[in-house]
C-alpha cells in the first residue's frame, strides 16, 4: 500500500507539470520489491532519463550505478534503514540516513514522496493549498504501514482523514462504497476496510491495478478497478 499511494502521488502531481511522465511498478513474482534491472531497462528503452524510486532503493547500490551507466539519473524517496554507503543518485531523501537533518525520522514511504512533491511546489511558489487534494493517499499509507502515530504522521493523518470524510478521490470513493457506509471513517477504517484490498492487488498478480484505481477520474472506470481488487482480495 505504501510504494502504491507513493506512486500515485508523485505521478498524479507531476501529471500536472507535464505528460512526459509514466510509472512503472515491478511485478512481485519476476522482478521482486523494488527497484529492478528490467525496470532501469524498460526506462531505457523508452527514453527516460529519470527514475524517481518511491519506498525504495535506499540499498540498491549496484543497480542505481547500472542505471547511471546508461544515461539514467534517479531520484531515491525510501524510509527504509541505509548500509553503509548511499546510492550514487542525483538526490537521496530518507530521513534515516545518518547525515539526516530533518526532525521527524518517521514518515512512511508516500510520506516521503509528499515530501518531494511539497518541495517542487515551493520551488515553483506554488501555494500549499494545491497540495491538500493528496493528503487522502497519505493518510491510507500511514495507516496501512502500520507508522508511529505522532509528529508529522499524526498532523498529516488528521488532514488525510479530514480529505477522506470530506471529499476523497474517486478512487478512494469507490472502494469506500463497498466498505461501511459511515458519515466520518476512522484510521481503523483505513487499515481494516482499505488497506487490505489495495494490498491484495501486489499480492495476487501486478499492484498497478491498485494504482490505476488510484490515479483514476472516471467513476465508472474506478468502480471496474475496485471489482478487480476485490476480487483479488477475496
Amino acid at each position: 500500500v505504501d510504494g502504491t499511494t507513493a506512486v500515485s502521488v508523485v505521478y498524479s502531481f507531476l501529471q500536472g507539470y507535464s505528460n512526459k511522465v509514466s510509472y512503472y511498478i515491478p511485478d512481485r513474482y519476476d522482478e521482486g520489491y523494488g527497484i529492478s534491472k528490467l525496470g532501469i531497462d524498460f526506462a531505457k528503452e523508452k527514453k527516460i532519463t529519470l527514475i524517481i524510486a518511491l519506498d525504495c532503493g535506499i540499498r540498491s547500490l549496484e543497480l542505481v550505478a547500472y542505471a547511471k551507466s546508461l544515461g539514467i539519473d534517479f531520484i531515491i524517496c525510501d524510509h527504509h534503514l541505509p548500509g553503509d554507503e548511499l546510492p550514487d543518485a542525483v538526490a537521496v531523501l530518507d530521513p534515516k540516513r545518518a547525515d539526516a537533518t530533518y526532525p521527524f525520522k518517521e514518515l512512511s514511504g508516500c510520506g516521503i514522496g509528499f515530501k518531494l512533491v511539497q518541495a517542487f511546489n515551493q520551488k515553483n511558489n506554488r501555494e500549499v493549498d494545491t497540495l491538500y487534494e493528496y493528503l487522502d493517499l497519505v493518510v491510507v499509507s500511514i495507516a496501512s504501514d502500520i507508522v508511529e502515530m505522532n509528529g508529522e504522521n499524526r498532523i498529516l493523518a488528521y488532514f488525510g482523514l479530514k480529505q477522506i470524510n470530506e471529499s476523497p478521490r474517486i478512487g478512494i470513493q469507490a472502494l469506500l462504497n463497498t466498505y461501511k457506509q459511515k458519515s466520518n471513517y476512522s484510521i481503523s477504517d483505513i487499515v481494516f476496510g482499505l488497506g487490505p484490498k489495495i494490498n491484495a492487488a501486489g499480492r495476487i498478480a501486478d499492484a498497478g491495478a491498485a494504482v490505476k484505481l488510484l490515479i483514476e477520474i472516471d467513476f465508472h472506470e474506478a468502480v471496474t478497478f475496485t471489482k478487480v481488487l476485490l476480487e483479488r482480495n477475496t
